[in-house]
């Protein structure tokens, strides 16, 4: 697994970018809980190959730790890290998307997000 950036490499185009993607997007909205959730925890209907893909922009992008539990690997939101280098912007774009009047996940080639027990 790649590093992750540092705090200080964290750049907003990067961040921009990443989360121009509607899955991506609605992947981090799941992460938004602070909890660390699992690859396959996140989403359904999404070929794990895609979603390996979809985690790695994430994280190069500074959005998302990865952390090797066992077999598997955890997600979870850089929630700290973002909101010090862009105060404001992670609720704003969060917000945002709540407010959508699209369903983000058609959008996202009809993957939606595991029901939370």
């Amino acid at each position: 697994m790649t590093a992750h950036p540092d705090r200080a490499q964290i750049e907003l185009t990067n961040v921009l970018s990443a989360l121009g993607n509607p899955l991506r997007l609605c992947i981090v909205r799941v992460l938004a809980d602070g909890c660390e959730h699992t690859c396959g925890s996140i989403v359904d209907g999404v070929p794990k190959s895609n979603l390996t893909h979809h985690y790695r922009v994430l994280r190069d992008a500074g959005i998302i730790w990865q952390r090797v539990s066992g077999r598997e690997t955890l997600q979870s939101l850089r929630r700290e890290d973002l909101d010090a280098r862009f105060p404001g912007l992670l609720d704003s774009l969060l917000a945002a998307a709540r407010n959508e009047t699209e369903d983000p996940f058609a959008a996202a080639g009809s993957a939606s997000p595991r029901t939370q027990g």
